[in-house]
């Protein structure tokens, strides 16, 4: 994976030095190599930090140009069918320097355009700047697994991996954009464009932006793919067997490397699935586990009964209370506040496999598609909308289809869930100006009244649950270690497979995950089959040290910037309200980092 960074500059010529100061900061994306580009006249640079996986040689340096150099590009992911597209291609008479994946994406902009973005399999950002158009071209995967981040200013445009290298541009200011803030405590993260920062946005997951650098404007941002659910009825038996074929083909793309990929491994469904794949791919990969300290359910010792079965090699570490004060670190690596309560383990596991491999397959992206998850399971035992039993009914004549199900939705990801009364009964009231009138609003905006209940989770849990928050985790996390994560079963070709059939073909409320238990269930130990779900995050009791929490925010910089009511934390302190007071935590240690 890699850091990528772009400044466009109009009164004035970039500053080679800060430039590479701000390049610099992403080291940690991309460790092996390192390049920048400024234009002839000096007003435009492109900077890249190289953490290589195809075409190990200086070939596959960036900034990457065309043969003219009138097009050059900044790229982090990977591009999983670049090898077909490169052949493609070069069939249209494209003439390719080195092997690399990168290259694939500036000759497709060379026959494409923008339609390169329908083409391409695989996680990415990327920016083109093309020097005949005098346009810059940013582009974000479907999904969202790798960030992107842009300000503009009225004399320049600044873009990035990550907010830190925007944050080290001298000349440039940020404001803290309260209604954000507010909005974390709602969520748990900030929602898509915004940022905690008024002047930086992000770009959101499977969106392009053209930026016209005579105008100094941003001529578009458009949403370049969209899951469409239908509802074909094929037999149960082919549609499991269509995602057998859909994730063997993913798995081994997913693989395709120059140097050797692992795989995490919890001993759930997901990620012994992928083993499993990988074992029948012929394929040897270290797997890495995380547990818990003193606890019988630590997964560690589940994962490790899966590699055994496989023979892959297995490595674990143990996360203990010292681990706890991993907070302080992840929250220079994270830019903004996020309070997923798995931060900890997920950075752990990332550090252990960082030892070992430089990238490693993950299992993301399973639990939406194939309903692993309890909400989903409730919405799917719900009666169609005109056989509701009579309080359903009545919720929804009071609130309507969509104000049901956001707030149903809302409950779901509670995790210390603050309503608008209590948000505006704990921040100070010279902010309350700065509340959202509606704070399920992020929710709201993906309701589709024409869907079932589950498809509607289903969205809302791909759009926000997986594509805010758990796919940032990941990418930080790892990317603190140098480490690519890689997620199969992010294949959008097996997404929009699931997503156009009828929720019967692959939902079954008596088996889990029906189509990947119908293809594994001959290969994995019960125990691993049968295990209740639980996610990635320890005991409950690793996040109820009310002490830790009354210690750090009593006298924090919440309290003391006017920013949270002194008596309104007393009161959760009192109340042991963990997942609140974990909220704050995070929030108050970020607030020390960055402000």
């Amino acid at each position: 994976m890699c850091g990528i960074l772009g400044q466009l500059n109009h009164a004035i010529q970039v500053n080679e030095k800060s430039f590479n100061k701000m390049r610099d900061s992403l080291t940690h994306r991309g460790p092996d190599d390192t390049g920048t580009w400024i234009s002839n006249n000096g007003f435009i640079a492109l900077g890249h930090r190289r953490l290589s996986f195809i075409d190990l040689s200086k070939n596959g340096h960036q900034p990457m140009a065309n043969e003219n150099k009138t097009l050059w590009l900044t790229f982090n992911g990977e591009i999983y069918n670049y090898k077909e597209l490169r052949s493609v291609l070069i069939s249209k008479g494209h003439i390719f320097k080195s092997t690399s994946d990168s290259e694939v994406l500036l000759h497709g902009y060379e026959e494409w355009g923008t339609g390169l973005l329908d083409k391409i399999k695989g996680m990415f950002t990327f920016g083109i700047w093309d020097a005949q158009k005098k346009k810059l071209f940013l582009a974000r995967d479907r999904f969202g697994i790798k960030p992107l981040y842009y300000a503009h200013f009225k004399d320049k445009f600044l873009f990035a991996s990550e907010i830190k290298a925007i944050h080290l541009e001298p000349e440039t200011t940020l404001t803290i954009d309260y209604t954000s803030v507010f909005d974390y405590l709602n969520y748990r993260y900030i929602p898509s464009p915004a940022t905690i920062w008024k002047e930086v946005s992000k770009l959101p997951p499977a969106h392009f932006l053209v930026y016209d650098y005579p105008s100094g404007r941003i001529e578009e941002i458009k949403e370049y793919w969209k899951l469409i659910p239908g509802n074909e009825k094929p037999e149960v038996k082919k549609a499991v067997v269509k995602v057998d074929e859909l994730l063997y083909q993913s798995i081994n793309q997913h693989i395709r490397s120059d140097v050797p990929v692992g795989s995490f491994l919890s001993g759930g469904y997901d990620s012994s699935a992928i083993v499993y794949y990988l074992h029948r791919l012929g394929y040897t990969a270290n797997t890495f586990s995380i547990g818990f300290e003193d606890w019988d359910q630590s997964e560690h010792q589940y994962a490790e009964m899966v590699a055994n079965k496989f023979n892959m090699p297995f490595f674990h570490a143990l996360a203990g209370e010292e681990q706890f004060e991993l907070v302080k670190k992840l929250m220079y690596f994270y830019d903004e506040p996020i309070a997923d309560i798995s931060i900890i383990p997920t950075y752990m596991v990332s550090n252990l496999a960082a030892k070992h491999n430089k990238a490693v397959l993950s299992g993301e992206g399973a639990d939406e598609i194939f309903c692993g998850y309890w909400w989903q399971k409730r919405m799917a035992t719900m009666p169609p909308l005109s056989n509701l039993w009579w309080k359903k009914l009545i919720g929804i004549l009071l609130k309507g289809y969509t104000g049901f199900l956001t707030n149903e939705y809302a409950d779901a990801m509670a995790m210390g869930r603050f309503s608008e009364k209590e948000i505006k009964d704990l921040i100070h009231p010279d902010l309350a100006t700065f509340l959202r009138n509606d704070s399920d609003w992020f929710y709201r905006h993906y309701v589709n009244q024409e869907l079932s209940p589950l498809k509607n989770f289903q969205i809302m849990d791909i759009k926000t649950f997986m594509g805010e928050l758990v796919l940032t985790k990941i990418d930080r996390s790892s990317m603190a270690n140098s480490l690519e994560v890689r997620g199969p079963f992010l294949d959008h070709e097996l997404v929009e497979y699931i997503f156009s059939l009828n929720e019967k073909a692959y939902y079954s409320p008596d088996v889990a995950k029906y189509p990947l238990y119908e293809n594994i269930k001959q290969s994995l130990p019960d125990v691993i089959l049968y295990r209740k779900k639980q996610g990635f995050v320890g005991p409950d009791s690793y996040y109820m040290n009310i002490d830790r929490y009354a210690l750090t925010l009593k006298n924090g910089c919440l309290v003391k910037q006017h920013i949270i009511k002194a008596d309104s934390l007393n009161l959760l302190i009192a109340q042991k309200d963990h997942w609140r007071l974990w909220k704050l935590y995070v929030l108050e240690i970020w607030w020390k980092q960055w402000v």
